[in-house]
Formats: C-alpha cells, sequence, structure tokens
C-alpha cells in the first residue's frame, strides 16, 4: 500500500508580503468536494486512510489528480 498522500492547498495572503500569493503547502485533509470529484465516498476515505477535513469548501484540480493516481496505484497492487 502506498505511503500517506496529503492535499496541497493555498497558503494565506500576508499583507506584509503585499497580498502576494505564497504558493502551496501540505493541507489537513482533502476537502469532500475534491473526493466526490474522484468518485471516492466519505466511508471509503476513512477505509483507506485518506485525510478527510471537512472544513474545506474549495476543490482544487490537482488535489483531484492526486486522489485519481492514489486509486490507480491501489489497483496495481
Amino acid at each position: 500500500m502506498p505511503g500517506r498522500i496529503y492535499p496541497l492547498v493555498r497558503k494565506p495572503l500576508l499583507r506584509v508580503h503585499g497580498g502576494v500569493p505564497q504558493g502551496l503547502r501540505h493541507g489537513r485533509g482533502f476537502s469532500l468536494a475534491e473526493l466526490r470529484e474522484a468518485g471516492i465516498s466519505l466511508g471509503e476515505a476513512r477505509r483507506l486512510g485518506i485525510p478527510v477535513d471537512k472544513r474545506r469548501r474549495s476543490m482544487h484540480k490537482h488535489n483531484v489528480e492526486i486522489l485519481s493516481e492514489f486509486l490507480s496505484s491501489l489497483s496495481e497492487h
């Protein structure tokens, strides 16, 4: 089984840096919308050990791709 996976989320905008986006960082868990887009239910995600953050409402395409790659690696094993 592959190692743990984490979503990529945007860092907060800081006024010190003029409100310029600071890039991406590892997030707490995948949003429900990202799981739904990848075709994974909440129960399946918990069984597979995929971290879920119910508070997140955004959906990033790169996180859906991470989930899809993870599922395809599971089907290979």
